[in-house]
């Protein structure tokens, strides 16, 4: 198209004020300005669109040939805009989620439902990698992250924190005893990670230097350490929205309370930046921020 938005606006509104003064008002523009629009807009089309004089103006018979046309134009960008801005429950649109498995299990598929029932035309995709994926080869909209971002080219919001817990069943603190201090650890059966090793790195220190615990099992994702612990395997650290649950009904207990350094993991959705965010993407980023701030890590049930 060899106009623009800009000069097609110009047009009509002095088509519709009847004056380019009138019209520079109307665009909070000057008057200058919105002539040299109107000027521009009929020398790339090589007529005159509207005769003036010091008085009044009037359209040309190619000006009024346009005129309608540029009206239907701006009325069908207008409706297209609104399509795109139409309410939230008209939303539609694929939204492909990726999470370690523990974090889909704990935190995403409990509100699957409540915001499917909000916004029932988004479809959800749900992908489950223990390891940082590349997005875009994956073809995934959202990824959740944990601890401190690396990769500049995406961008990021915070949609929740989790602390991490030591923990160990009833069952095997009534069978082996409960370790009281750091160092009575040593001499328990711990479970751990196969990688990334700084998992293997509890907050718990012995003369101010973290542990770093050698497993007696091990495995690639927390939900199957969590497994472990729950059987009675060992003793673990695993992350808040895992275990908070579990304390709380008894089949797990937190360990270490009065000795533990509080370390809270910062969980982000991350995606690649774009200059207009789907809204179908927004819609769903917003809804995790309000749910996980505001307390559905301790209240969701258990899966």
């Amino acid at each position: 198209m060899k106009s623009s938005l800009e000069e097609l606006h110009a047009f009509i509104t002095v088509v519709d004020t009847g004056s380019i003064v009138a019209a520079a008002d109307k665009l909070q523009q000057t008057a200058s300005g919105v002539s040299r629009s109107l000027n521009r807009l009929e020398g790339k089309l090589g007529v005159t669109l509207l005769e003036r004089t010091t008085r009044k103006m009037k359209l040309t018979q190619e000006g009024m040939l346009f005129v309608d046309k540029v009206r239907r134009i701006l009325a069908d960008l207008n409706h297209a805009e609104d399509l795109l801005l139409q309410s939230d429950s008209d939303t539609a649109g694929l939204i492909r989620l990726d999470s370690a498995t523990p974090f889909v299990l704990h935190v995403l598929v409990p509100l699957m439902h409540e915001f499917r029932a909000m916004y029932p035309n988004i479809e959800i995709e749900l992908q489950s990698n223990d390891q940082v994926i590349d997005l875009l080869q994956h073809k995934t909209d959202i990824a959740f992250r944990f601890g401190t971002l690396s990769d500049s080219s995406l961008h990021s919001k915070l949609v929740c924190t989790s602390r991490l817990y030591i923990v160990a069943s009833p069952d095997y603190l009534a069978e082996h005893g409960t370790p009281i201090t750091a160092q009575d650890l040593l001499s328990h059966a711990t479970l751990g990670f196969t990688k990334p090793a700084h998992l293997n790195t509890w907050p718990l220190a012995i003369d101010g230097k973290r542990i770093t615990v050698k497993p007696v099992l091990k495995a690639s994702n927390g939900e199957t350490v969590r497994q472990l612990v729950l059987q009675g395997h060992g003793i673990a650290c695993l992350s808040e929205f895992m275990v908070w649950r579990d304390i709380q009904a008894g089949r797990l207990v937190a360990l270490f309370e009065n000795e533990i350094e509080t370390h809270i993991q910062h969980i982000h959705a991350v995606y690649y930046q774009q200059e207009h965010l789907p809204k179908r993407m927004r819609l769903f980023i917003d809804f995790l921020v309000e749910k996980l701030q505001g307390g559905h890590l301790m209240s969701a049930p258990t899966p």
